[in-house]
């Protein structure tokens, strides 16, 4: 998708109109591809602490890496909305749904950020240069700048577009998953 002259909200607009012609179960195999390549990524496996996302019914489904994580005894952090900033939580399996109706955890809160080995990051849409368009209220664009760990950004493929509309406090990601 060509976006050169695409504004952000019709970006948003137009992915949300792909998402829609996809049934449940189409998006859930998606999710499966792409979380498998991202599970068979170096970073992921050399990762000891990850940041995760508790996924929204049109994000890519990442239950499956948050139980992998788990599994392979990575320590997992998740996102928490508090006011107009992400902080970021232990999660062992005990969560709470919080605002925005996505699944918060309740375990101790982050303070040393650069813990995290490895970020991987929602967003509406990325282009391949790691410009990312997230859901227009930039949580992530406050929190990725106090993350020095490596950045992965997941997505359908067909949210991966040629370019993605930026602005000056808009952050990168180091690489983009969609496939």
């Amino acid at each position: 998708m060509s976006v050169s002259l695409v504004t952000k909200q019709t970006l948003r607009q137009s992915i949300r109109a792909i998402k829609a012609q996809y049934e449940a179960p189409q998006l859930a195999s998606l999710s499966a591809m792409v979380c498998r390549s991202l599970l068979s990524h170096p970073r992921w496996s050399s990762a000891h602490s990850v940041l995760l996302y508790a996924s929204l019914p049109d994000e890519v489904d990442t239950s499956s890496l948050i139980s992998q994580a788990l599994h392979e005894g990575k320590r997992v952090f998740l996102p928490v909305v508090e006011g107009d900033v992400l902080s970021l939580k232990a999660y062992s399996g005990q969560s709470v749904i919080g605002r925005f109706g996505i699944r918060e955890p309740v375990g101790e809160r982050l303070l040393d950020y650069s813990q995290i080995d490895l970020a991987v990051i929602p967003g509406m849409a990325f282009d391949p240069h790691g410009h990312r368009l997230g859901r227009g209220k930039g949580y992530y664009d406050r929190l990725l700048p106090a993350l020095s760990a490596y950045r992965i950004g997941l997505c359908f493929p067909f949210q991966l577009v040629d370019a993605v509309p930026v602005d000056v406090h808009d952050c990168l990601v180091d690489e983009v998953i969609a496939q």
